[in-house]
């Protein structure tokens, strides 16, 4: 049986400039944002695990429900990088990871199935590009573990990716949610004509 692609879902962030945890949000049929970003995550990656800054927040507890494994990354204040290199860390003895972000509930299943696909099928680097710009999520083979495993910051996985420019497969989108976050309440509203 070949080694299993995992998805890995960033929930750790600490959402300053939302004026609340915006993981919590309700989306509009009333699903909190993390949890619709877990199910499409899951939907498209069955064995996924989901990182967080706590053990007993209400973030790990909706993300349980979900069926996401849990890993508690108590240094998630130093930034994204240091939450995608646990992750990495906790799931050893796979083929690649597909690195989902909470605050972007809106991407595609189908999009996630593709990076997850083409890792599957050997690829070393995926990431959905739309209109010339890289989104996410983005996929790794399991040769960069060591480097997913260094960072820091809140750059996240783009040095590595950027390093690897060469076997870069991109996947090529129609939807701007993509490369949308949400930040702000604001930004909210603005993704609603673009899904």
């Amino acid at each position: 049986m070949n080694p299993p692609i995992t998805g890995i879902l960033l929930a750790a962030g600490a959402s300053s400039r939302f004026g609340s945890n915006k993981l919590l949000y309700p989306l509009e049929d009333g699903v909190p944002m993390v949890v619709a970003a877990a199910r499409r995550l899951r939907a498209a990656i069955p064995r996924s695990v989901a990182v967080v800054d706590a053990p007993d927040s209400e973030v790990a507890a909706l993300l349980r429900g979900e069926s996401l494994d849990i890993v508690v990354n108590p240094e998630a204040g130093r930034g994204m990088g240091s939450s995608l290199a646990r992750g990495v860390a906790a799931t050893p003895a796979v083929a690649g990871w597909v690195i989902a972000l909470a605050d972007m509930p809106y991407i595609p299943v189908p999009v996630i199935r593709e990076v997850a696909g083409r890792l599957a099928a050997g690829a070393s680097v995926v990431a959905p590009v739309y209109r010339g710009r890289r989104g996410h999520p983005v996929g790794f083979a399991a040769r960069h573990a060591s480097a997913l495993m260094q960072l820091q910051g809140d750059a996240g996985a783009r040095g590595v990716v950027d390093a690897n420019t060469g076997s870069l497969e991109p996947v090529v989108v129609e939807t701007a949610t993509i490369i949308t976050d949400i930040d702000t309440p604001g930004d909210y509203g603005a993704l609603q004509p673009a899904r």
